[in-house]
């Protein structure tokens, strides 16, 4: 199965640019930031918790480790 939530590369300034299905939603500083996106998206609070702090395989983080955001955070 294809990654449905992507962490793209941390950027210059600090911080990864998060896609939901394609979308843009925003720039994540911490898991806490793609918690929010993940429930502003339409997923339970609980269930975006476990998908990042589990290591979903539907989520893809590319360019770092996964929960590293770079200088900015």
């Amino acid at each position: 199965m294809d990654a449905t939530i992507i962490v793209h590369r941390p950027r210059p300034a600090g911080g990864r640019h998060v896609t939901v299905l394609g979308q843009d939603v925003g720039v994540a500083h911490s898991d806490r930031d793609v918690i929010e996106f993940l429930r502003q998206s339409g997923l339970d609070e609980t269930d975006a918790e476990a998908m990042v702090d589990g290591d979903s395989p539907e989520i893809e983080w590319q360019g770092a480790a996964a929960h590293e955001y770079g200088s900015g955070g």
